[in-house]
């Protein structure tokens, strides 16, 4: 194809995605109407690399916190908010690399599991730092004109964030210094984490697992069956694809226990004072991976590990979506553009390799 034939058809996927931004910031406007989220699929990218996420309704706002997990007290939500059905996978990554990644140098890095569980599109994205999912997230934000959640101010490809502080007036938001008030799709919260896995809205209980129940899951290596989930198989047995991992929450959202690991937007400590006041704290991960995690793993047991951490094969992340409430989102911009990490980062190289 002849260069002018690529400008011309490069210069259509922007307006033909200018005008899907603008239909799907219609459709949100809709869709959290009296700061109500409802149950959505959404789509992001543009032409060949467009992917969609769907986000399931966490409702119930102002529910008791259980006081019996890690930490206590946990997953009390005062609001309504969406949460990825699936496990962010390989094959988001990939679009979202050929997207945007590649051609700013924020590509994203996954482990490479051709020796283990096999690279396959639908498999859970992992070896993705804490830092690489909130620049993802970021990019969610910007690609659909909302505004950044996270403030990254310096160029390094894996450098952590800095806290919104008080001068960010439309952002900061002093019982979470981490989130712009002004964002629509987050990384969950050790509250909103916990909810959506372990709360049952129609009894008001929490169950010890997040399928539903006080009894551990079957374990099984990929499915959808009630009661089941994937864990302890092993290396060289797994992970499920996103959307074959084991049984459903109370709220129907797959693969919160088990499969991969994820992220928690928060850090490990949450104590007054100290929850997401800096950006180089531990940050929290939870519910079980496929390889070695027993029962145990998957009840409410939670455990940190630095923002920066890439380098392994379990640890995953899904995406939330929330109400803004901080004011106007701004026209697109180089800073908003910056938020999402830099520009101008070098490719990182060594065990990960591109999805």
């Amino acid at each position: 194809m002849h260069v002018f034939s690529l400008f011309v058809f490069r210069e259509s996927c922007i307006e033909m995605k200018t005008l899907f931004t603008r239909m799907v910031l219609a459709a949100c406007s809709m869709l959290t109407l009296g700061n109500y989220v409802q149950a959505a699929v959404v789509s992001f990218g543009s032409c060949t690399n467009q992917f969609n996420m769907e986000f399931v309704t966490i409702g119930n706002p102002g529910n008791a916190a259980d006081t019996t997990g890690a930490p206590s007290p946990a997953g009390k939500v005062d609001y309504v908010y969406g949460i990825g059905k699936y496990e962010v996978s390989r094959g988001v990554i990939a679009k979202y690399n050929a997207d945007f990644g590649i051609t700013n140098s924020l590509e994203i890095g996954l482990w490479d599991m051709t020796a283990f569980g096999g690279n396959g599109i639908n498999r859970p994205a992992t070896g993705v730092s804490w830092n690489d999912a909130a620049r993802f997230v970021n990019w969610l934000n910007y690609s659909t004109g909302n505004s950044v959640a996270y403030n990254f101010t310096t160029g390094g490809v894996n450098d952590n964030i800095t806290p919104w502080s008080p001068a960010n007036i439309l952002d900061y938001d002093p019982l979470n210094p981490f989130r712009s008030k002004r964002a629509r799709f987050v990384l969950p919260s050790y509250n909103e984490w916990y909810k959506a896995a372990y709360y049952d809205p129609a009894n008001g209980v929490y169950y010890d697992y997040p399928t539903g129940s006080d009894t551990a899951p079957v374990s099984v290596e990929s499915g959808t069956s009630s009661g089941t989930a994937v864990f302890n198989h092993g290396l060289f047995h797994g992970p499920a694809d996103v959307d074959q991992a084991g049984g459903l929450s109370p709220y129907g959202v797959m693969g919160l226990g088990g499969n991969a690991f994820e992220w928690e937007e928060s850090t490990f400590d949450v104590s007054l004072g100290n929850y997401n006041t800096s950006g180089s704290s531990a940050r929290g991960f939870r519910g079980g991976d496929w390889i070695f995690s027993t029962k145990f793993f998957l009840a409410s047991s939670r455990y940190d590990i630095s923002p920066t951490f890439e380098s392994d094969c379990f640890l995953g992340f899904r995406v939330a979506m929330v109400t803004p409430s901080g004011g106007e989102v701004p026209e697109p911009s180089t800073m908003a553009i910056f938020g999402l990490g830099a520009l101008g980062m070098a490719y990182r190289a060594g065990r990960k390799a591109k999805a």
